[in-house]
């Protein structure tokens, strides 16, 4: 399947919807997971079962408060999105215009961790994670989308002040794109830890679940952003198909280490320590895994030449 859908001719333009292999992509996701969940223990607390906990208990580092408040707000800045692609709000946007939207919705999630760093007088977890996020999607943009542009053929045709080739707007957009979706991911993966019985059946669910998410998130970003004209792929079934997979790798790796931060159902390496500097190591060293994944892919499964062109700054459009 693989080599036929790399060596398939590009669609249509005007066809944005999924092939019909996607549905047999996420059926087999879903049964392997749902075997997985079969070969579960529940955990005994007192002649009972732990309904397990999708939020963290302990209050100390303020994470519970920090995902209760990316939830929230995951509401605002989705709606935003949805109405600006519905009402095509985009076509009448300059440079500018794309910098201060992105900008303004990424914003509050600073203001957020630097105000619970002020009324806790110490770094919080709100700002730790503010701090990762933004270290492994500054990565993401200036390293990984030269490899969308050079395997997967995407390009951003919008007015864009840039930098490396990479518009701004984007590396805003993705702050906060990123700080829900590896919340939404410790939802579920601390449910798993604090619902079944530690052991080799719990680390698989616990991996695949990591595989499932990272490929459906992909590939919802990829199916969400259909609508938007100035984000195309020269062949949009393979960026559905092998680009969700493509674009997943960077969660299978984020995802658990993002997870483990002030993470006290994990006790484990994967934990960097309380200080920024640390977490910023932390990033910086997810992000040459991934790198080092992405460049694996492109050379050994599509054998597609990576080209980095372009200028530091320079604005387009």
């Amino acid at each position: 399947m693989l080599s036929r859908l790399l060596s398939r001719a590009p669609e249509a333009p005007a066809s944005r919807m999924p092939p019909p292999e996607q549905a047999l992509i996420f059926a087999t996701i879903g049964a392997l997971l749902a075997g997985l969940f079969f070969l579960q223990r529940r955990a005994p607390y007192r002649g009972t079962y732990l309904a397990g906990d999708w939020l963290p208990r302990d209050e100390a580092t303020g994470k519970r408060a920090y995902e209760e408040w990316v939830l929230r707000y995951s509401v605002v800045w989705m709606g935003s999105f949805g109405l600006i692609i519905a009402l095509q709000l985009y076509e009448a946007f300059d440079a500018a215009a794309y910098f201060v939207v992105c900008g303004g919705l990424a914003l509050p999630l600073w203001v957020q961790a630097f105000a619970a760093a002020v009324r806790a007088g110490r770094v919080t977890h709100a700002l730790r994670a503010q701090a990762w996020v933004a270290v492994f999607g500054f990565i993401g943009n200036y390293w990984y989308t030269h490899y969308f542009y050079s395997v997967l053929r995407a390009r951003y045709t919008m007015p864009s002040w840039r930098l490396n080739d990479v518009p701004i707007a984007m590396y805003l957009a993705t702050h906060f794109y990123f700080s829900s979706y590896h919340v939404f991911a410790n939802l579920a993966l601390r449910k798993v830890r604090t619902r079944y019985l530690p052991g080799p059946c719990r680390d698989l669910l616990f991996v695949g679940l990591v595989l499932a998410m990272s490929y459906a998130v992909a590939f919802m970003e990829t199916l969400t952003i259909a609508h938007f004209p100035y984000y195309d792929f020269e062949d949009r079934a393979m960026a559905y198909t092998v680009g969700s997979a493509f674009y997943g790798l960077y969660f299978v790796v984020s995802f658990p280490v993002y997870f483990a931060l002030d993470e006290a159902t994990w006790t484990t390496s994967l934990a960097p320590g309380r200080s920024l500097v640390e977490v910023a190591i932390s990033s910086l060293g997810a992000g040459m895994a991934v790198l080092l994944l992405l460049d694996i892919v492109r050379l050994g499964v599509v054998g597609a030449p990576l080209t980095i062109g372009g200028k530091l700054f320079e604005v387009t459009g």
